[in-house]
C-alpha cells in the first residue's frame, strides 16, 4: 500500500496550507514532488508561506486542481522545514524532473530572476 507522501507526490497539483500566527489558514496551490520520504517544493524567499513555515513549520497538504479550488483525496497535517542552498538545487532539479518541459523552463526562469538564495526549497515530512 503506497503511503501519503506517495498518494500526494504523484498528483498534478497540491493545495499546501500554512499557518499564520492567529491560526488563520492560508491555502496556496504549488507543484510538488516526492523526495526521500518527503514531499518537495520551491518558492520565492520573501513570500508569506515562507515566512509561516519559518515562524511554525505545521501545514496541511491535500490534492487539488490548478487552481486549488477543487480538492480531492484526504488532507494530510505535516511539519515543513526550510532547506539549505544545495538542497534548493537539488529539490529544483526533482520538480523539472517531474514536470517535464514545463518543470525544466520554469526553473530555468527562476534561476533568471535573480541570485540563487532567491528562492528557498522547502520539504515537508507528513504525519502519516
Amino acid at each position: 500500500m503506497a503511503s501519503e507522501t506517495d498518494r500526494l507526490a504523484a498528483e498534478r497539483y497540491v493545495v499546501l496550507t500554512t499557518f499564520r500566527r492567529d491560526g488563520r489558514a492560508v491555502p496556496t496551490p504549488i507543484w510538488v514532488a516526492g523526495d526521500g520520504g518527503e514531499l518537495v517544493f520551491n518558492s520565492v524567499r520573501d513570500v508569506g508561506k515562507v515566512k509561516r513555515i519559518r515562524n511554525s513549520g505545521r501545514v496541511e497538504v491535500q490534492a487539488c486542481d490548478l487552481r486549488g479550488r477543487k480538492t480531492h483525496g484526504a488532507k494530510v497535517s505535516g511539519q515543513a522545514r526550510l532547506l539549505d542552498l544545495d538542497d534548493t538545487r537539488r529539490v529544483q532539479g526533482v520538480i523539472g524532473r517531474k514536470y517535464g518541459v514545463f518543470g525544466r523552463l520554469s526553473m530555468f526562469f527562476s534561476k533568471l530572476r535573480g541570485p540563487a538564495d532567491r528562492t528557498v526549497g522547502i520539504a515537508v515530512k507528513l504525519d502519516d
